[in-house]
């Protein structure tokens, strides 16, 4: 079966390749500054997958699910069309019910975003909820610089 990439880990950081398609720019060929944040959702998704979690497993099992709570973008330079990006993952925190993260989106080893965002897990209510102690475990040991 044909599987999408999923990128790589690079020590305790995430990486994934990105191409900007047609449909991820503006008029003038420059990245939408929104798709910045899409970028660095499927590469958060697939740092969870790295660690054996996944958003539909967690939905389907725990009745967990995960929001943005605060978010901060740096946009330091412009992505353009057909550009190769790099977005680089590294957890900051881990908590018991939320985590840190910190992406940068970078061409040709070049960061050109920046972004910082607190991740909530909720339950199907869209209350807070406790992170399952396996995957808490392994963002804290991420975030420790603590990998195999």
């Amino acid at each position: 079966m044909l599987e999408p990439s999923t990128g790589y880990m690079d020590g305790a950081v995430h990486v994934l390749p990105v191409r900007v398609y047609y449909e991820d720019t503006d008029a003038g060929g420059i990245i939408y500054h929104a798709n910045y944040l899409r970028y660095a959702e499927r590469a958060r998704s697939e740092l969870l997958r790295a660690t054996g979690a996944d958003n539909a497993s967690l939905a389907r099992d725990e009745g967990l699910g995960f929001v943005a709570r605060r978010c901060i973008l740096d946009y330091i330079a412009p992505g353009r069309l057909d550009d190769v990006l790099a977005v680089r993952t590294r957890i900051l925190k881990a908590r018991g019910a939320s985590f840190l993260a910190e992406h940068e989106i970078a061409r040709e080893g070049r960061v050109i975003v920046r972004i910082e965002i607190e991740i909530a897990c909720v339950d199907g209510e869209g209350r807070p909820a406790r992170m399952p102690r396996a995957l808490r475990h392994a963002l804290s040991r991420l975030a420790r610089n603590e990998f195999q």
